[in-house]
């Protein structure tokens, strides 16, 4: 009895002394990363849509703030900016105006849309003031989502 008692002893002090490792497995590691790989599945083409919605968002809040500072700048000089003048007038005058009381935006950078384009200006538009609009993502007439045509309403 006593040969047996001192053997398992012996087994389970050898087992003692291996130092533990401490770690995850090849498989763990695997399904952490098929979990991360499913998360970033369904969230980045959710993340994308509400980016691109919001610039959508953002050129309709410029195409108002310009459409106002265009208002502004008609109360000073009596007329909205010719098509050759476009809407940069609105913050620098290239033809000395006494009348003149800008810069009317804030910042240059303004009259970019989210996009990086230029607005198109005309002026003046058969029954109405001016036309303001921004071609969306594309810069082409047409489309949809964020390639849709966004009109400021003067």
């Amino acid at each position: 009895m006593m040969n047996i008692e001192s053997t398992n002893r012996a087994r389970l002090k050898h087992r003692n002394d291996q130092p533990k490792q401490n770690g995850f497995t090849l498989m763990e590691m695997l399904v952490v990363l098929v979990v991360i790989g499913l998360i970033a599945a369904v969230a980045i083409p959710q993340i994308t849509n509400l980016l691109g919605s919001a610039k959508s968002k953002a050129a309709k809040i410029q195409l108002d703030t310009l459409s106002a500072s265009l208002r502004y700048y008609e109360l000073d000089t009596g007329a909205f900016p010719t098509t050759e003048q476009g809407v940069k007038v609105l913050w620098s005058m290239t033809d000395p105006d006494p009348a003149w009381n800008g810069p009317y935006i804030r910042q240059e950078r303004q009259l970019k849309d989210p996009w990086g384009f230029d607005f198109l200006y005309r002026s003046p538009v058969e029954g109405k003031p001016y036309e303001l609009i921004t071609l969306g993502a594309d810069n082409k007439e047409g489309g949809t989502g964020d390639n849709a045509d966004h009109a400021a309403i003067p």
